[in-house]
């Protein structure tokens, strides 16, 4: 098989030739820029450069030589971006590594060290600490209470983080021939690589309602404020699907796989009862999916961290084909009762390796065991592919990084 077979039939429970591996496709599937400088030294690579491509989780993105040697299966259609050394510029990480920034990214340093980060009106938006490995949000648009109208929800969401720095493709989206350059650019890439190809393209609802109102007052709306969430709701639905169809018009016939985003659970159980999902979001979640499956040839994606496993069958039924990124640790989370109870029904892609106690803290060997554990677990039947839980923080060791992926070499033998 192909790269992008492997990927295909997996989603589509079908058994692959391997199974299929991410690294750095999604911004929750990838690296912080300091451990794969730590990565690239411990393997010898001396060439090539640390490019931080999402600032505010400050990702580096994997290079070519990384995702041959680690046989990857998928990539970001944003890394179709930014490929000239003038699109970037040096800078020192908190750990005092060299690495790059997008030219358009230019924090502000404070006299204690920490950084701020403005909406090019000057509205302070996002903060890092001094010494600090992501930025974190200052700005609430919504903070003091609901808008009469929503005539101005797209200038308002251009001043939370997350829309104002966004990575690529995404950091281009203001320029006249966008759309054009994405369609040549995703087209160029397919020719280019047989790795199958995923592309970001958000539309997350409760998480946009926790940026502009923050988290703990939408989540107390979302019992107390129900007429007004779902006006929102319904604002934030006419930007998602015009933008929706402009992605699928561009590309839909070209990608893979559309990742959407919302984080619906914490460490305990999901953010919400499934009776307030099923009334806000489920519909909501479910027409997305569906003019994504009508008017484009890729699979859904949904981003989604935290304890989910009561949400899964609302979930399945809205029609996401691929849930990430399959936070184990959490829970009702356990890899087999997922596998057991859900694994015929949606992709799991992540859970491969656990990032809070196991990659950053054991021994290699004890990596390369927990791994191959994961891998008998869930690959059986297609449905899995193989990546972290979450990102990879700083502090991971790269020897546990390589272990990590040597057990997936050894299990695909």
């Amino acid at each position: 098989m192909t790269s992008r077979e492997r990927i295909l039939a997996a989603i589509e429970h079908r058994q692959p030739d391997r199974v299929p591996v991410d690294f750095g496709a999604t911004a929750s599937s990838g690296i912080s820029a300091i451990a794969y400088g730590h990565l690239k030294r411990h393997l010898g690579l001396t060439s090539g450069h640390t490019r931080v491509y999402d600032v505010v989780q400050q990702l580096a993105q994997p290079e070519d030589a990384l995702l041959d040697r680690f046989a990857i299966d998928v990539v970001d259609l944003g890394r179709a971006f930014n490929q000239r050394d003038t699109d970037w510029y040096s800078i020192t990480l908190a750990d005092g590594q060299n690495a790059q920034y997008p030219v358009w990214f230019h924090p502000e340093r404070q006299a204690d060290g920490s950084f701020i980060a403005r909406h090019r009106d000057g509205t302070d938006i996002a903060h890092m600490p001094a010494g600090g490995t992501f930025f974190d949000q200052s700005c609430f648009p919504y903070l003091d209470g609901y808008p009469a109208d929503y005539t101005g929800l797209r200038d308002v969401m251009g001043k939370v983080l997350w829309a104002a720095f966004a990575h690529s493709p995404w950091d281009h989206a203001s320029e006249p021939d966008f759309w054009q350059q994405l369609r040549r650019r995703a087209i160029e890439l397919r020719q280019q690589t047989d790795r199958a190809i995923l592309m970001a393209c958000g539309c997350n609802l409760f998480e946009w309602g926790t940026f502009l109102r923050r988290l703990d007052n939408f989540l107390m709306d979302t019992y107390a404020e129900q007429d007004e969430v779902e006006r929102l709701l319904d604002a934030l639905m006419e930007v998602h699907l015009a933008g929706l169809a402009k992605i699928c018009e561009a590309v839909g016939d070209v990608v893979d796989i559309l990742k959407f985003g919302d984080d619906l659970g914490m460490d305990s159980g999901p953010f919400m009862s499934a009776e307030v999902y099923r009334k806000l979001f489920k519909p909501r979640h479910a027409q997305l999916c569906a003019f994504a499956h009508k008017h484009s040839t890729a699979k859904t994606m949904l981003h989604s961290c935290g304890s989910i496993h009561e949400l899964l069958p609302d979930l399945i039924e809205a029609g996401y084909d691929v849930i990430n990124p399959v936070q184990t640790t959490c829970r009702d989370m356990d890899p087999a009762r997922l596998k057991r109870e859900f694994g015929t029904d949606i992709c799991f892609w992540g859970g491969g390796c656990d990032t809070r106690t196991i990659l950053n803290r054991a021994t290699p060997a004890q990596v390369k065991e927990h791994v191959k554990q994961r891998l008998e677990i869930f690959a059986p039947g297609g449905g899995f592919v193989c990546n972290t839980v979450h990102n990879i923080l700083p502090e991971v060791p790269p020897q546990n990084i390589v272990a990590m992926f040597e057990a997936i070499a050894e299990f695909n033998g």
